[in-house]
C-alpha cells in the first residue's frame, strides 16, 4: 500500500495564509495602477491645452458638456473654440450666439471672449452674443464681469460688472446695460426652447430674429412696414405661421418664393 508523502504541521499551518496574502498583494497592485491611471488622464487633461471647435448650421442647437460640469448651449449659426487649461477656460465665440452653464471654479475662470471683449465668470449662468462689432451679454445667475482691451493710446477701458437680471450692449459707443428681473432676461433666451419671444418689437427687428433660425428669409420689400410694431411668442421654426399672422393682423402682404418670403404693404 503506497504511502502518501507527510506534511508537517506546521507547514499546513502555512498554506491557507499564502493564497490570500498574494491576493492581496495583486489588489494593491491593481489598485495603484488605477490610482496612477487616473492621475495620468487629469495630469493630460488639465495640465495640457485641449482645443476643439464646435458649430452649429442655421436652425440646429447643439448642447456641449466640458469636463468640468459646465455645458454651453450652442445657438443656430454659431462657432466657438473651446480652451481649457489648469488656469482658465477659454471660449472663443467666433460667431453667433451661446447659453453657457458654468460649474464653479474660482482657480480656474471661465473666459467667453469675442473681437477684443470679454465676458468673465467662475460659476454662473449667461448668455453672450455677438452681432458683427457689437457685443451683448445677458446674466441670469451669478455676476460676470465685461472688459474691453484698452482703447486708443493704451487707456485702459474699465470694466462693467453685471449681476443677475443685466441686459448689456458693447459696442464702439460704449456699454449700454439694462438691470431687470432674471425673468425678463430669461425671455431673451426663450431660442433655447424653439420660441422667439417679441414685446413691442419693429417688424424688420423681428424678421431678422426668424432668419438667424431659418434658410429661408423674410425680406422687408417697403422700408414703411419695417417700423410696424409686433408682439408674441413664436416657434422659430414656423415663420410661415409668423407670416400668415402679419397678413391678417397687420396692412402687409407676403409674396413668397423658393427661398425668400417679401413683405410689402398692402
Amino acid at each position: 500500500m503506497a504511502h502518501r508523502p507527510r506534511t508537517s504541521s506546521r507547514a499546513m499551518r502555512k498554506l491557507p495564509k499564502s493564497r490570500p496574502h498574494r491576493l492581496l498583494r495583486y489588489a494593491t497592485a491593481g489598485f495603484a495602477l488605477v490610482v496612477l491611471a487616473s492621475l495620468a488622464w487629469g495630469w493630460r487633461h488639465y495640465a495640457a491645452v485641449d482645443q476643439v471647435a464646435y458649430r452649429t448650421a442655421i436652425g440646429g442647437l447643439q448642447d456641449v458638456p466640458l469636463p468640468d460640469g459646465s455645458v454651453i448651449t450652442l445657438s443656430s449659426d454659431s462657432r466657438i473654440l473651446v480652451t481649457l487649461s489648469r488656469s482658465e477656460r477659454h471660449i472663443d465665440l467666433q460667431q453667433g450666439e451661446a447659453f453657457f452653464k458654468v460649474a464653479k471654479d474660482p482657480g480656474r475662470p471661465f473666459v467667453v471672449s469675442a473681437g477684443d471683449r470679454r465676458a468673465i465668470a467662475v460659476g454662473t449662468r449667461y448668455d453672450v452674443r455677438r452681432d458683427a462689432a457689437d457685443l451683448r451679454v445677458i446674466v441670469t445667475q451669478g455676476v460676470v464681469r465685461l472688459e474691453s482691451d484698452n482703447g486708443p493710446g493704451g487707456r485702459r477701458r474699465p470694466s462693467t460688472l453685471l449681476p443677475a437680471g443685466s441686459i448689456a450692449l458693447a459696442s464702439d459707443a460704449g456699454v449700454v446695460v439694462n438691470s431687470g428681473s432674471v425673468q425678463q432676461a430669461e425671455e431673451f433666451l426663450s431660442w433655447r426652447s424653439g420660441f422667439l419671444s417679441f414685446h413691442d418689437t419693429p417688424l424688420a427687428a423681428a424678421a431678422a430674429e426668424f432668419n438667424r433660425y431659418n434658410v429661408r428669409k423674410i425680406v422687408i420689400g417697403d422700408a414703411s412696414i419695417g417700423t410696424l410694431r409686433v408682439g408674441g411668442n413664436f416657434r422659430w421654426s414656423n415663420a410661415e405661421t409668423f407670416v400668415r399672422l402679419l397678413e391678417l393682423g397687420f396692412p402687409v402682404r407676403a409674396e413668397r418664393g423658393k427661398d425668400t418670403i417679401v413683405l410689402k404693404s398692402r
